[in-house]
Formats: C-alpha cells, structure tokens, sequence
C-alpha cells in the first residue's frame, strides 16, 4: 500500500499529542480521529473538572481535526466514547445529543480505569467521511 493514500492530519491550535500517533488520519473519503480529550489550547489544561464541560471540549477538539480533514460532525459514522466513571454517562449523552442534534453516528460507550490525563473524564473518537 503506498503511503498517498493515507495522510496525517494535524490541526493548528490544537495540544500535539501525548504519544507517537496523528490525531487523525485520512484514507481515501474517511477521516478517522484519534481519542480526543478536554484540553483547551488556549490554555493547555483540562477545560473543566465536569463530565459537561468536557464533552463539550472534547467536540470542539475533534471538530478541529475533522475540519482539518475536510469533514465535520455532520459527517461522523461512528464514535467510541470512553468514560472513567458510567454514573456519568446520562450527563455526557446530554451534551453529546447537543452536539450530534438529529444526526445519530453508531457509537460504543464503555467504562476505562483511567485515561492518560489524572483529571480526564472522558475521551472519544471518530470516524466520519469526507465529500
């Protein structure tokens, strides 16, 4: 396979990541995002202590790469949604359901024992398509 049909995608702004793997990569119209946590690039920290707050800046994150790619959320297909604790699940479906409005990607959501930040209460991922 040659490596044309698959590139990085890095978006300006955004916190690079903590460990060797792109944020997102493009192959032929897919755009797949890498697990996005709540960092603020504006100011490097966790936007908030919230399952809420959160959520809402780990879309932002994520729109950020799939702008990058030449998608956007109304183009996501799937989400994996990892949460350290399921008593907060209500509380980031509600933000999520914000987000996504009508638009229903297939999604898995499970509980982890912890993510990479001590703070970070949930991560999530993508794949979305590209016209």
């Amino acid at each position: 396979m040659s490596d044309a049909l698959h590139q990085p995608v890095q978006a300006a702004g955004l916190p690079k990541p903590i460990g060797p793997y792109s944020p997102g990569m493009v192959f032929d119209r897919l755009v797949i995002v890498s697990g996005q946590g709540a960092t603020d690039p504006a100011t490097g920290k966790l936007a908030g202590p919230d399952v809420e707050t959160q959520t809402r800046q780990v879309f932002r994150n994520m729109q950020a790469i799939l702008e990058a790619g030449g998608s956007d959320l109304s183009k996501v297909l799937r989400c994996g949604v990892f949460l350290v604790d399921l008593r907060d699940f209500e509380k980031m479906n509600a933000v999520y359901a914000e987000v996504f409005g009508d638009h229903r990607p297939a999604r898995t959501t499970v509980q982890v024992s912890s993510l990479p930040d001590p703070g970070l209460r949930v991560e999530i991922d993508a794949i979305a398509y590209r016209d």
